[in-house]
């Protein structure tokens, strides 16, 4: 892919990963943020953190699946979206719905296994947001930096959790998102078995033996 195709890429992919964001904007300017604004902006923004989630986990086994390489150009962008739509519906949790009320949210974590699971999903963001630059991954080295990325799949396993315990009686999204979250780590599994095998099929070179 040329230089040109690869900003247009990443240029149409910011575009599209702000809409989200621009939309909500838009409401709540026009005030049509629903009766209850503060669960509207919360639950919009937990619903696109996961989707940017699971996009990000989709790259890599749509180009085992195709072959392409360019949908690995967008595996950092897409989760450092992840990253600032958490970060947002945490802001919102914590300003608009707690107003700092630190001992009231400590409580909530304790008590709400959705809001425990979710916390967790959000520290474990963290490093991967933090070690994102190619400056930390040639500061890990290729090896450590991989390992510690591998924590995204448990991240997106607890974001998963945190709807599936927090989805109302008649809703369905959160399977949805769980059963995606299965296929795209299936697809993951089944490419490291046939890596694997493949290996163990390789014949090391006959050697001459110099007693004959």
């Amino acid at each position: 892919m040329t230089r040109p195709s690869r900003i247009a890429l990443k240029t149409s992919v910011w575009i599209l990963c702000l809409l989200p964001l621009g939309a909500l904007l838009y409401w709540a300017s026009t005030g049509d943020l629903t009766a209850n604004p503060i669960s509207f902006i919360t639950n919009w923004l937990g619903d696109w953190t996961l989707r940017f989630l699971l996009v990000g986990l989709a790259l890599t086994p749509l180009r085992i699946m195709t072959g392409l390489a360019w949908p690995l150009l967008l595996r950092r962008l897409i989760g450092l979206f992840a990253f600032a739509y958490a970060g947002l519906h945490f802001l919102v949790w914590l300003i608009l719905d707690h107003f700092f009320s630190w001992p009231e949210m400590a409580a909530d974590i304790l008590k709400r296994r959705y809001i425990t699971v979710g916390m967790l999903a959000l520290v474990l963001l963290i490093p991967l947001a933090a070690t994102s630059t190619n400056r930390m991954v040639k500061r890990l080295g290729g090896k450590a930096w991989r390992r510690l990325h591998r924590l995204v799949f448990i991240t997106a396993t607890l974001a998963v959790v945190h709807f599936l315990w927090l989805e109302k009686v008649g809703r369905h999204t959160a399977f949805y998102y769980a059963g995606i979250l299965l296929v795209l780590l299936g697809i993951r599994a089944g490419d490291a078995v046939r890596r694997s095998a493949r290996k163990r099929q390789i014949v090391p070179p006959l050697t001459t033996d110099s007693r004959l």
